[in-house]
Formats: C-alpha cells, structure tokens, sequence
C-alpha cells in the first residue's frame, strides 16, 4: 500500500458544508491515525479525470498506492481493513459491524436522503409524497430505536459501522428528526462528541472556506 490521498471538492455551498461525504472518510483516518493528505477536485467543472476515479462526478474518493477507490461505504470498508480500530478482529464483531455497515447504506439511509432532500426543498407540507417518505424514515428510526437503547456502539467496540450510521444519522438531526428518538439522538451526539470527528469536520469546514 503506498500514502493515503483523500480527494474531495475544492469547494461546496455553504448549505452542505459539514455533511459533505468526505467527512466519513476524514472521521476514519483521524480515528485510526493514518496519516493522509486532501487534494482537490473542481465543483463547478468536472474533468474527465475526476470521471475516471468517481464514476458519478461524485466525492470523495480515496487513493492508496494504485488503488483509487470511491463511494463511502467501500472506502471506510478499505480502511477497516487496514486498522484494528475501526472494525472488529474477531469473527462475530467483524460480522456484526459489516451488517450495520450496510444497513447504515441500504436500509436507513435510503430512507433519510429522500426525506432530507424534502426538508432541503421545503416541501414538507400534507403531500402523498412527503407522507411517505416521512413514514418511510420513522419507520426505520422506530426499527433502530431500541437498537441503540441497548448498546453502546453497533458492534460492541466503535467501528467504521458507526461513523456511518452517525453520519447518516445526523442529516436527520440537522432537521430536528431525531426528536421522537432518544436513544438515537444520544448515539449521535455521543459519536460526533469524539475528538476524532470534532476535527474531521472543522478541517471539512475549512478546507471548503479557504476557497470562498
């Protein structure tokens, strides 16, 4: 494996600034204490380059010697796999963390991205469709509920499976969805109070403001 390069956006608006998905990535490194560094890639004109490294013109991606790899869940997945802090050594902890992965992916947060984007838009008003992707999402905070009222963290120890289900997580919170659900809400809050977090989101905040 060769040097760590974290590659997200020169700049954002300001509205997604501190949810932008970088932020997980960065999380993992500062949690494992891999050293990394962040180069950019343009917001406003995306080359052919940034194509061929992120399919979808999306960010991040993570460079590791010759491997370039994108979407979030793979690359926290990639690191996992490189530090004995971010997911569990014995079988039934690794097991455990990499279901809670994809259920922070698959279940939770394709519920909470189409609601947030209702919240994000204003749309929120007695609609069908905001009558549903608002069930939709309490239907799966109700599911992770008591999930969380009985554990610390997803996998016994913390893991790459509970910076992702904070980070999806929190996008709720942003919206005050989290109200009905304490036990969700202190997950968050006790995750995002770690100093690893702390200073992966202001080092996204200002790597976007230096660009202003």
């Amino acid at each position: 494996m060769g040097d760590l390069i974290l590659t997200t956006f020169d700049w954002v608006p300001e509205m997604p600034r501190g949810y932008v998905r970088d932020l997980r990535v960065r999380w993992a490194l500062e949690e494992a204490g891999l050293p990394y560094r962040v180069e950019s890639t343009p917001f406003r004109d995306r080359k052919a380059v940034h194509f061929a490294h992120q399919p979808f013109g999306q960010a991040p991606w993570l460079t590791d010697g010759d491997l370039s790899i994108f979407e979030s869940g793979a690359i926290l997945l990639h690191l996992g796999e490189r530090s004995d802090t971010l997911l569990p050594g014995d079988p039934r902890g690794r097991s455990e963390a990499l279901e809670w992965l994809f259920a922070a992916l698959n279940s939770v947060e394709m519920a909470s991205l189409p609601w947030s984007l209702f919240q994000f838009s204003g749309n929120t008003g007695d609609s069908p469709a905001w009558n549903l992707f608002d069930g939709f999402l309490k239907a799966r905070l109700a599911h992770m509920e008591p999930v969380l009222a009985g554990r610390e963290w997803l996998a016994g120890t913390f893991s790459i499976a509970d910076i992702l289900m904070v980070d999806v997580l929190r996008l709720v919170d942003r919206f005050d969805g989290l109200a009905d659900y304490p036990a969700c809400d202190a997950y968050v809050a006790r995750a995002t109070a770690r100093p690893a977090f702390a200073k992966a989101h202001a080092d996204q905040m200002a790597h976007f403001a230096r660009a202003d």
